[in-house]
C-alpha cells in the first residue's frame, strides 16, 4: 500500500498540463463548520428564561422611574433659585437620574441580547454589492405603487401643507429658547452688557484680588473678574454676572500685537484681556498656547489668535472674542477702561 501511494505522489508531481488545458486545483483549505452549539441556561430552563425577561423589564421601569426622578429633582432643587444647596442638589440629583436611566438601560439591552435574544450561529453567503435587476425593478415599483396608493405625488395641496407643517413644527422648540433667559428682564439688554465699566480693576479668579500691570510676565495667562464681583453672593446674581464678565489676561511683546486701528489704545505694553465665553456655544476657552499666541476652546476646538484681535483661525466660532479695554490707574493696578464694546458669547438673533 506505502509502495502505490508513493508512485502516485511521484505520478502527480512529474505531470504537466498540455497547452491550453484547463486545470482545476482543488481549494487547499477546508470549511471547518460551525462549532457544536452550545446551549444558554435560559434555553434550557424555562424558568431561567423567565427570571431574564423580568430583569430586563424591570431594568427599564426603573430607567423609567429614574428620568421622572431627574425630572422632579430639577423642579424641587431649582437652580434659578440662585441658593447654592439648591445649585448642588440640582446637579447631583438630576445627574444621578440621568446616570442611572442611561446606564439602566444599557444593562438592559446587553442582558437583551445575551441571555433572551436567539444565538443560533448561521451563515448567510456572500453576495454582489449590486441587486439584480429584477430586484431593483421591483423596489422602484414598489415605491411607484405606494405613490399611487397614498396620492402623495398628485395631490400637491396636501403634499405642500404637510411640508409647511414639518417646518413649522420646529418653531416651538426655537420659541422655547427664549424661555432660558429671565422673563421679568430684557434678554437682548442682560446678553448685550457685563459688569464691566470704566475704572473697575482687574481681579483673580476667584479671589477677586486686584492685578498689577507688573504681576503679569510675558507668556502668562490669568483668569480674570471685575473686582466687585467677588463681593457679590450667590443669591446676589454671582453667578449670571461671572459667567458673562469672565476674562482672560495675557501678555505678548508689544511689538507682537496687531491691533486694529480703532483698538490701538486698548492694551498696556502689550497686556490684552479677552472674553472666555466662546462665541460658538458659550463654553470657557481657558487654553492659552504662549509660544503661538493662541486661544483653544476645548469644547469644539475653535482657536483665537491673540496677536491678531483674537481671530478664529480653526473650528466652528463664527467671530472673534471680544476685547475687554484695559489700562491701569494711578497705583498700577489694571483697570477696565470700559465694558466690551459688542455682546458677548455666541451670535444671538437680536445681536446687531
Amino acid at each position: 500500500m506505502a509502495h502505490e501511494e508513493d508512485a502516485l505522489e511521484h505520478e502527480r508531481a512529474s505531470w504537466k498540463p498540455s497547452a491550453g488545458l484547463a486545470v482545476a486545483v482543488p481549494d487547499p483549505v477546508q470549511n471547518p463548520g460551525l462549532p457544536e452549539h452550545r446551549q444558554r441556561a435560559t434555553d434550557q430552563d424555562p424558568q431561567a428564561m423567565k427570571r431574564a425577561v423580568r430583569t430586563i423589564y424591570t431594568l427599564f421601569y426603573f430607567s423609567v422611574a429614574a428620568s421622572i426622578w431627574a425630572s422632579i429633582a430639577y423642579m424641587i432643587f431649582p437652580i434659578e433659585s440662585g441658593a447654592l444647596i439648591d445649585i448642588r442638589y440640582n446637579n447631583l440629583f438630576v445627574g444621578l437620574g440621568i446616570g442611572f436611566a442611561l446606564l439602566a438601560i444599557g444593562i438592559g439591552a446587553i442582558h437583551w441580547s445575551k441571555a433572551v435574544m436567539a444565538d443560533k450561529e448561521h451563515i448567510e453567503d456572500r453576495h454582489a454589492t449590486r441587486g439584480r435587476d429584477t430586484t431593483r425593478e421591483g423596489a422602484v415599483n414598489v415605491f411607484v405603487e405606494a405613490d399611487k396608493d397614498s396620492g402623495f405625488g398628485r395631490r400637491e395641496i396636501i403634499r405642500n401643507s404637510l411640508f409647511a407643517a414639518l417646518v413649522a413644527s420646529v418653531i416651538p422648540g426655537i420659541t422655547l429658547f427664549r424661555g432660558l433667559a429671565p422673563q421679568d428682564q430684557d434678554p437682548v439688554a442682560l446678553l448685550r452688557h457685563t459688569m464691566w465699566e470704566g475704572g473697575m480693576r482687574l481681579a483673580h479668579d476667584p479671589s477677586g484680588r486686584p492685578i498689577r500691570a507688573a504681576d503679569v510676565t510675558l507668556g502668562s495667562a490669568f483668569h480674570v473678574i471685575p473686582e466687585e464681583l467677588a463681593g457679590l453672593g450667590h443669591d446676589e446674581g454671582y453667578l449670571e454676572e461671572k459667567a458673562k464678565a469672565i476674562v482672560l489676561l495675557m501678555r505678548l511683546q508689544p511689538e507682537q500685537l496687531n491691533p486694529d486701528t480703532n483698538r490701538m489704545d486698548w492694551t498696556y505694553d502689550g497686556i490684552v484681556a479677552y472674553s472666555k465665553v466662546c462665541t460658538h456655544v458659550g463654553c470657557p476657552v481657558a487654553l492659552y498656547e504662549q509660544q503661538t499666541h493662541h486661544l483653544l476652546c476645548p469644547c469644539h476646538q475653535s482657536q483665537f489668535d491673540v496677536a491678531n484681535g483674537a481671530a478664529v483661525i480653526f473650528g466652528p466660532a463664527a467671530r472673534p472674542l471680544p476685547q475687554l479695554p484695559i489700562t491701569v490707574d494711578a497705583e498700577g493696578y489694571l483697570v477696565a477702561q470700559s465694558d466690551f464694546q459688542e455682546p458677548v458669547g455666541p451670535s444671538f438673533w437680536e445681536r446687531s
